[in-house]
């Protein structure tokens, strides 16, 4: 959360205009009738009113009036969210409007829907590095042909916490193995901490526990760690030391998603390497 009465008088003033300036027009974009409200006559001026706005949201009239005008008051998730539903908010509108109040937005809710075609096109066209998307949960949802031989996911590997910690192979070829199981823990405890009310983490952890003593070992000590960039090193049977630079970007059209893409590390023999890889995986 962000302490509004802490920052320097003009970052306050620019908030208390920009928020103004963001409500005013969300207001006048919104007729009475879109909200099941009479028209009425001699509106002067396009929009909700304020106390519109205000008796939709089931608030106070100053109070709301008081908000738009970035008034230092206390402000609730429960009645952002009401003024988010009257002025029918999108996603990333109601996070701009948690911001310029100084309170964190709530996490997103899952998405149950397919990959668009546009990111998938990103990870074939990424070929023939290694490229994958996972969801909130690390879930895999789409994967091109290099991740699968570099990394061991093959069919049957649903996610990418689980098959690190039960996959055989991977123990074998991961770099440093115990260093980046401790990483790994301590990034997905983080992911977990930013949705509190979603139980899936938990489940996950447990199962996992349940399968590897090594897991339910660093997982107690309580790890906590975060990485968008970093390298990656395995040691392939066939093909030796592979090395790349990787980088994690969110998919802000699919909330908790993100695509994975991996480089050959620079200075190393890692491509060629990639390449008699894929080529006898063929």
């Amino acid at each position: 959360m962000v302490d509004i009465s802490r920052l320097p008088a003009e970052a306050r003033q620019r908030r208390r205009v920009e928020l103004r300036e963001f409500l005013r027009s969300r207001r006048a974009r919104l007729t009475p009738e879109d909200v099941g409200m009479p028209a009425g006559r001699g509106r002067r001026t396009p929009g909700l009113r304020r106390e519109e706005v205000a008796v939709l949201a089931g608030v106070g009239v100053s109070w709301y009036t008081w908000l738009e005008q970035g008034r230092e008051i206390n402000v609730s998730a429960d009645v952002l969210d009401a003024i988010a539903r009257v002025l029918r908010f999108e996603a990333v509108e109601r996070d701009h409007l948690y911001l310029l109040a100084g309170l964190n937005p709530p996490p997103a809710a899952p998405v149950d829907r397919p990959v668009p075609d546009e990111v998938r096109r990103v990870i074939e066209g990424w070929m023939p590095r290694p490229a994958y998307v996972v969801d909130r949960h690390w879930n895999f949802v789409a994967l091109n042909a290099a991740a699968r031989p570099v990394f061991d996911y093959g069919d049957a590997a649903h996610n990418c916490l689980v098959s690190f910690f039960t996959s055989a192979r991977q123990r074998r070829e991961w770099e440093n193995w115990e260093d980046v199981a401790r990483t790994i823990v301590g990034q997905f405890r983080a992911d977990a901490a930013r949705y509190p009310d979603d139980p899936e983490f938990g489940r996950i952890a447990d199962d996992v526990c349940a399968v590897s003593p090594a897991f339910a070992e660093i997982w107690a000590q309580h790890p906590i760690g975060s990485a968008t960039r970093g390298t990656k090193t395995l040691v392939n049977p066939e093909v030796g030391r592979l090395s790349f630079e990787y980088t994690s970007l969110p998919l802000p059209d699919l909330p908790g998603h993100r695509m994975i893409l991996h480089s050959p590390a620079v200075g190393t023999d890692t491509e060629a390497r990639l390449a008699k890889l894929l080529a006898a995986a063929v």
